[in-house]
């Protein structure tokens, strides 16, 4: 028995370090997948290119920076124009801004796309559902230089759809410069963006709807579940992972209000209200020349998107929720 033991022992193969496994493991899987490594270099490459080389830019952020200066001559400032922005009661407002249309931008976001996606669910009538589907949809192919015009007329003092409809409702005495009132801004920027956005984000939701098994509805209608009942204990728990990792993007996208909407619709009278981040950096950074206070500005917007991403990852993790990484 010692004999044949002795005999295996000699003639079988040596043991591999797990390390070669490993790499031999690794690129095999790198044959196996080589089409689809092949077709995701011109997209590294355009990801290199416009996100990583202008991150050179970010040096800026520390000088005096004039343009036309060699690199070497241009004078460094350390963190003076970070300190002008936390000093500087513009940035603050515009930072208040920013977070509010966030805020209410998130809220109202998330609350009216589950609310259409599972109303459009329990829709049976498919013709109807198509119908509708395709009028919440159409508003998010426009651009919001129509949409701005859409909702100006709309908002307007004299013809304007909403005055007239509150007025006959005897909600309102007299029409309303919706636009000329600060205070009302951002919630026109909130309802604006429902209208425009709500059909295209219920998509994603309308998905996972797709996904859950339908032998849970038809148990839970034999149990003598009502539809509400259905909703509340099925559908919604089945969105929950989605719910929560298109929670996690937004809020690292919490500095992200947009540009276009603000510019559009705002104007001298709600100019307290609708100034964002963004139109301060074009405003106060690189239409005046100074680009060493844009770029403190974008970065200090990166940092914040950062943060809150990891933060926002980590704590849904800690929780055991879905998470991104």
């Amino acid at each position: 028995m010692e004999l044949e033991k002795n005999v295996r022992k000699e003639t079988s193969p040596p043991m591999l370090p797990k390390k070669v496994k490993k790499k031999r493991k690794f690129w095999k899987t790198v044959i196996q997948q080589r089409a689809l490594i092949l077709m995701s270099f011109p997209f590294l490459i355009w990801l290199f290119v416009f996100k990583y080389v202008p991150l050179w830019g970010w040096t800026m952020a520390f000088q005096d920076y004039r343009p036309g200066l060699p690199f070497s001559e241009q004078e460094w400032v350390g963190l003076k124009h970070f300190k002008f922005l936390f000093q500087d009661e513009a940035f603050l407002r515009v930072l208040r801004n920013t977070l509010a249309m966030s805020v209410i931008n998130l809220v109202l976001g998330f609350v009216t796309a589950i609310t259409l996606a599972i109303l459009f669910n329990e829709l049976h009538n498919g013709k109807f559902k198509r119908i509708v589907q395709t009028i919440s949809y159409m508003p998010h192919f426009l651009s919001w230089v129509v949409a701005a015009g859409i909702i100006s007329y709309a908002l307007s003092l004299e013809n304007g759809i909403v005055n007239i409809v509150l007025q006959k409702l005897g909600i309102i005495d007299e029409p309303i410069l919706w636009l000329g009132i600060g205070e009302y801004f951002w919630g026109i920027i909130g309802v604006s963006e429902v209208w425009k956005n709500v059909g295209w984000n219920t998509i994603i939701y309308l998905a996972a709807i797709a996904m859950i098994d339908p032998e849970q509805y038809e148990a839970a209608e034999i149990d003598g579940a009502s539809r509400l009942q259905r909703i509340f204990y099925i559908t919604l728990p089945s969105l929950k992972p989605t719910i929560v990792i298109l929670l996690i993007l937004n809020l690292g996208n919490i500095l992200e209000t947009g540009f276009e909407p603000q510019y559009l619709l705002g104007n001298p009278m709600n100019l307290d209200y609708s100034e964002n981040l963004d139109i301060f950096v074009l405003k106060y950074g690189i239409s005046m020349g100074n680009f060493s206070l844009a770029t403190a500005a974008g970065i200090f917007k990166t940092v914040v998107s950062f943060i809150l991403l990891f933060s926002a990852n980590h704590i849904a993790k800690r929780l055991g929720q879905a998470r991104l990484f």
